[in-house]
Protein backbone atom coordinates (compact mmCIF):
# COMPACT_ATOMS: atom_id res chain seq x y z
CA UNK A 1 0.00 0.00 0.00
CA UNK A 2 1.47 3.37 -0.98
CA UNK A 3 1.77 6.31 1.37
CA UNK A 4 -1.15 8.18 -0.15
CA UNK A 5 -3.67 5.42 0.55
CA UNK A 6 -2.99 4.92 4.26
CA UNK A 7 -5.11 7.79 5.60
CA UNK A 8 -7.93 7.67 3.09
CA UNK A 9 -11.41 7.33 4.49
CA UNK A 10 -13.14 4.03 3.80
CA UNK A 11 -16.42 5.95 3.98
CA UNK A 12 -15.29 8.30 1.21
CA UNK A 13 -14.21 5.37 -0.95
CA UNK A 14 -17.53 3.63 -0.31
CA UNK A 15 -19.45 6.69 -1.48
CA UNK A 16 -17.30 7.00 -4.60
CA UNK A 17 -17.80 3.34 -5.46
CA UNK A 18 -21.55 3.73 -4.97
CA UNK A 19 -21.49 6.43 -7.60
CA UNK A 20 -19.44 4.33 -9.99
CA UNK A 21 -17.93 0.93 -9.21
CA UNK A 22 -14.14 1.20 -9.06
CA UNK A 23 -14.15 5.00 -9.03
CA UNK A 24 -12.23 5.31 -5.76
CA UNK A 25 -9.25 3.23 -6.90
CA UNK A 26 -9.21 5.01 -10.26
CA UNK A 27 -9.18 8.48 -8.70
CA UNK A 28 -6.69 7.52 -5.96
CA UNK A 29 -4.31 6.08 -8.53
CA UNK A 30 -4.48 9.03 -10.94
CA UNK A 31 -4.21 11.70 -8.25
CA UNK A 32 -1.53 9.77 -6.35
CA UNK A 33 0.72 9.98 -9.41
CA UNK A 34 0.75 13.75 -8.96
CA UNK A 35 0.92 14.15 -5.19
CA UNK A 36 0.73 11.79 -2.22
CA UNK A 37 -1.73 13.99 -0.31
CA UNK A 38 -4.10 14.83 -3.18
CA UNK A 39 -6.13 11.59 -3.08
CA UNK A 40 -6.71 12.05 0.63
CA UNK A 41 -7.97 15.60 0.10
CA UNK A 42 -10.44 14.56 -2.58
CA UNK A 43 -11.68 11.31 -1.05
CA UNK A 44 -11.83 12.49 2.55
CA UNK A 45 -13.03 16.05 2.07
CA UNK A 46 -15.14 15.98 -1.09
CA UNK A 47 -16.73 12.59 -0.58
CA UNK A 48 -16.58 11.55 3.09
CA UNK A 49 -16.93 15.01 4.65
CA UNK A 50 -19.21 16.78 2.15
CA UNK A 51 -21.10 14.24 0.02
CA UNK A 52 -21.33 11.92 3.02
CA UNK A 53 -22.99 14.50 5.26
CA UNK A 54 -26.46 13.76 6.60
CA UNK A 55 -29.28 15.97 5.42
CA UNK A 56 -29.53 15.03 1.76
CA UNK A 57 -29.59 11.57 0.25
CA UNK A 58 -27.06 10.60 -2.41
CA UNK A 59 -29.66 10.78 -5.20
CA UNK A 60 -30.51 14.40 -4.35
CA UNK A 61 -26.83 15.30 -4.03
CA UNK A 62 -26.09 13.87 -7.47
CA UNK A 63 -29.01 15.76 -9.02
CA UNK A 64 -27.63 18.99 -7.53
CA UNK A 65 -24.12 18.13 -8.71
CA UNK A 66 -25.34 17.54 -12.26
CA UNK A 67 -27.19 20.85 -12.29
CA UNK A 68 -24.14 22.66 -10.96
CA UNK A 69 -21.82 21.09 -13.51
CA UNK A 70 -24.20 22.02 -16.32
CA UNK A 71 -24.22 25.64 -15.21
CA UNK A 72 -20.44 25.77 -14.90
CA UNK A 73 -20.20 24.92 -18.60
CA UNK A 74 -16.56 23.84 -18.41
CA UNK A 75 -16.49 20.41 -16.84
CA UNK A 76 -17.76 18.01 -19.50
CA UNK A 77 -15.88 14.89 -18.28
CA UNK A 78 -17.07 15.47 -14.70
CA UNK A 79 -20.61 16.15 -15.95
CA UNK A 80 -20.72 12.83 -17.78
CA UNK A 81 -19.30 11.01 -14.77
CA UNK A 82 -21.89 12.52 -12.43
CA UNK A 83 -24.70 11.88 -14.91
CA UNK A 84 -23.72 8.19 -14.92
CA UNK A 85 -23.36 8.32 -11.14
CA UNK A 86 -26.82 9.82 -10.78
CA UNK A 87 -28.26 6.97 -12.84
CA UNK A 88 -26.35 4.51 -10.62
CA UNK A 89 -27.98 5.93 -7.49
CA UNK A 90 -31.55 5.95 -8.77
CA UNK A 91 -32.09 9.07 -10.87
CA UNK A 92 -34.14 8.06 -13.88
CA UNK A 93 -33.22 8.96 -17.44
CA UNK A 94 -36.34 11.16 -17.57
CA UNK A 95 -35.37 12.99 -14.36
CA UNK A 96 -31.87 13.51 -15.68
CA UNK A 97 -33.19 14.94 -18.94
CA UNK A 98 -35.49 17.27 -16.99
CA UNK A 99 -32.48 18.59 -15.07
CA UNK A 100 -30.77 19.34 -18.39
CA UNK A 101 -33.84 21.13 -19.73
CA UNK A 102 -34.31 23.10 -16.50
CA UNK A 103 -30.72 24.31 -16.62
CA UNK A 104 -31.27 25.83 -20.08
CA UNK A 105 -33.07 28.67 -18.28
CA UNK A 106 -30.23 29.33 -15.85
CA UNK A 107 -27.13 28.33 -17.80
CA UNK A 108 -28.23 29.16 -21.33
CA UNK A 109 -28.89 27.16 -24.46
CA UNK A 110 -25.19 26.43 -25.27
CA UNK A 111 -24.68 24.87 -21.83
CA UNK A 112 -27.89 22.91 -22.30
CA UNK A 113 -26.74 21.63 -25.69
CA UNK A 114 -23.42 20.51 -24.18
CA UNK A 115 -25.35 18.82 -21.40
CA UNK A 116 -27.53 17.02 -23.93
CA UNK A 117 -24.36 15.55 -25.46
CA UNK A 118 -23.18 14.52 -22.00
CA UNK A 119 -26.63 13.08 -21.27
CA UNK A 120 -26.61 10.95 -24.41
CA UNK A 121 -23.10 9.65 -23.65
CA UNK A 122 -23.90 8.95 -20.00
CA UNK A 123 -27.16 7.13 -20.76
CA UNK A 124 -25.54 5.05 -23.49
CA UNK A 125 -22.62 4.07 -21.25
CA UNK A 126 -24.94 3.36 -18.30
CA UNK A 127 -27.26 1.19 -20.39
CA UNK A 128 -24.37 -0.76 -21.92
CA UNK A 129 -22.86 -1.46 -18.50
CA UNK A 130 -26.22 -2.66 -17.15
CA UNK A 131 -27.10 -5.10 -19.92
Amino acid sequence: MSAHTTDISEYGKEIMNTLQPGLADQVISKLGELDDELPKLIVNYAFADVVGRPGLDIKTREMITVASLITSGNAQPQLELHMRASLNVGVTEKELLEIVIQMAIYAGVPACMNAITAYRNAVTTFNKSNQ
